[in-house]
């Protein structure tokens, strides 16, 4: 199954927690990554009293099932330094799962597709380089046509492409 990750970063070296990410979900069993957009430096969500992010996206191919990838997922933004702070706080790394092909899932943990991410540039437009074509099951629109969406907020600028 081919999944859509959005990742991101603002504390420390945020470029080389994005890159430790990568490597770490490549060398996960039961996981290929199969492409990973630019970073993209982005406006704070929530709390704005705060570094800005360096986001990107990235697309898997799994045999594992939604709640065994989100656990391993944990645990490799655990290994990373991530750090429990409030919500929409900073942070060393955050991982999210937000599409896993035409899923529709809730549980106290998960929820696919991710519930907010219709109306975050920061999620949209990295995903838009790699699954420009991947249809949200909930609204039956690509994200090509979500990115261009009037809900979505926040300001972003292209940076660099990380090698993992």
């Amino acid at each position: 199954m081919y999944v859509q990750l959005s990742l991101g970063s603002n504390m420390g070296d945020r470029s080389s927690a994005l890159q430790a990410a990568l490597r770490a979900l490549s060398g996960e069993s039961g996981i290929t990554l199969r492409s990973h957009s630019h970073c993209y430096e982005t406006e704070p969500i929530g709390i704005k009293d705060q570094p800005a992010f360096l986001n990107m996206a990235a697309e898997i191919e799994t045999e594992l099932a939604p709640l065994e990838l989100l656990k391993v997922v944990k645990a490799i933004e655990q290994r990373i330094g991530r750090h429990k702070t409030t919500r929409w706080g900073p942070r060393e790394i955050d991982i999210d799962l937000i599409l896993w092909g035409d899923t529709v899932f809730s549980s106290e943990r998960l929820t696919l597709p991710h519930k907010e991410f219709r109306q975050r540039a920061f999620v949209l437009v990295p995903m838009a380089e790699i699954a420009p074509d991947q249809i949200d099951p909930v609204t039956g629109a690509t994200i090509a046509e979500l990115v261009k969406g009037p809900d979505v907020e926040g300001w972003i600028k292209k940076r660099a492409k990380i090698v993992p």
